[in-house]
C-alpha cells in the first residue's frame, strides 16, 4: 500500500523577490573598490622597493599605479554620492590650514609629475586657514588635478586666497583649455558626457554638488570653469563660503 502525503506542496517560484538595484550597484562598487585597493597596495610595494627604478617596466607601472588610484577615487566618489543622495554621509567641515592641505594632497601626485615631467606650482598664504570638509575637498582637488595632468603641456598651478569674504581655490594649466562647448554649458555635467571618449561627467558632478554643499550666511560654493589664467590654459574655480 502507497501512502500519501497530506502535506502541502510551496510553489517557491510564485514567492515575490523584493530587488534593490541601488543596493546591489552600491555592494559590487564597495566590492570593487576593495579589489581595486589591494591592487594599489602591490604595486605601491614593487614601486617603493629599492630596486624599481631599475625594472625594465618601471614607466609602466607608474602610469598603471596612477590609473589603478584614479578608478578607485572614482569608486569612492560613487559611494559618497550614493550616502550624500540618503543623507547618511557624515558631512564635517573643520578648521584647514590650506598650507598644508594642498602640499598634502599634491604629495600623492609627486611620482607621476616627476614621470610625467610636469612641474607644479603651489602659491598660498601659510597663515590662511578655513572652514570645508577636508575629504570631500580633497576629492575635488583630485578630478581637477588629474584632468590638469592629461592635458597640461607641462606646468600646473594650484593657488588658494581669500577673496570678496570666500576661500577661492584654482587649479591652472598650459594646456589647450577647456573645450568651447563646455564652457557654453557653464560646466554642465550632462553636456559633457561623452561616453565614446571616456568621459562620463562624474568628476565634475561630483565636484560641483560638493561645492554646493558648504553653506554659510546664506551662501553656498559654487564651480566654475574658465580659460586663461596664469598659464593660459584651462582653470578650474572652487569658492568656498
Amino acid at each position: 500500500m502507497i501512502g500519501i502525503s497530506n502535506k502541502k506542496q510551496t510553489n517557491t517560484t510564485n514567492t515575490p523577490v523584493v530587488f534593490n538595484m541601488a543596493n546591489f550597484l552600491v555592494s559590487s562598487v564597495h566590492d570593487m573598490k576593495n579589489s581595486v585597493s589591494m591592487l594599489i597596495c602591490g604595486l605601491d610595494k614593487v614601486l617603493t622597493s629599492a630596486e624599481a627604478a631599475e625594472l625594465s617596466t618601471h614607466a609602466e607601472l607608474v602610469q598603471m599605479n596612477h590609473e589603478a588610484k584614479r578608478i578607485n577615487n572614482r569608486l569612492i566618489q560613487l559611494l559618497t554620492l550614493y550616502k550624500l543622495g540618503q543623507k547618511i554621509y557624515p558631512f564635517d567641515p573643520q578648521s584647514v590650514c590650506l598650507d598644508d592641505f594642498l602640499r598634502t594632497t599634491v604629495a600623492q601626485y609627486a611620482q607621476l609629475l616627476k614621470f610625467r615631467q610636469i612641474h607644479l606650482e603651489v602659491r598660498v598664504d601659510p597663515g590662511l586657514y578655513w572652514y570645508f570638509d577636508e575629504d570631500l575637498i580633497s576629492g575635488v582637488i583630485g578630478n581637477a588635478l588629474n584632468n590638469a595632468m592629461r592635458h597640461t603641456h607641462d606646468h600646473i598651478l594650484i593657488s588658494a586666497e581669500e577673496h570678496d569674504g570666500q576661500l577661492m581655490l584654482r587649479v591652472e594649466d598650459d594646456g589647450d583649455g577647456y573645450p568651447p562647448e563646455l564652457l557654453e554649458g557653464n560646466g554642465n555635467v550632462m553636456q559633457s558626457v561623452d561616453f565614446h571618449g571616456g568621459n562620463t561627467g562624474l568628476g565634475l558632478y561630483f565636484s560641483a554638488m560638493v561645492a554646493r554643499m558648504h553653506r554659510n550666511q546664506g551662501a553656498q560654493g559654487d564651480l566654475c570653469l574658465e580659460n586663461g589664467g596664469s598659464l593660459q590654459g584651462a582653470c578650474f574655480v572652487l569658492h568656498l563660503p
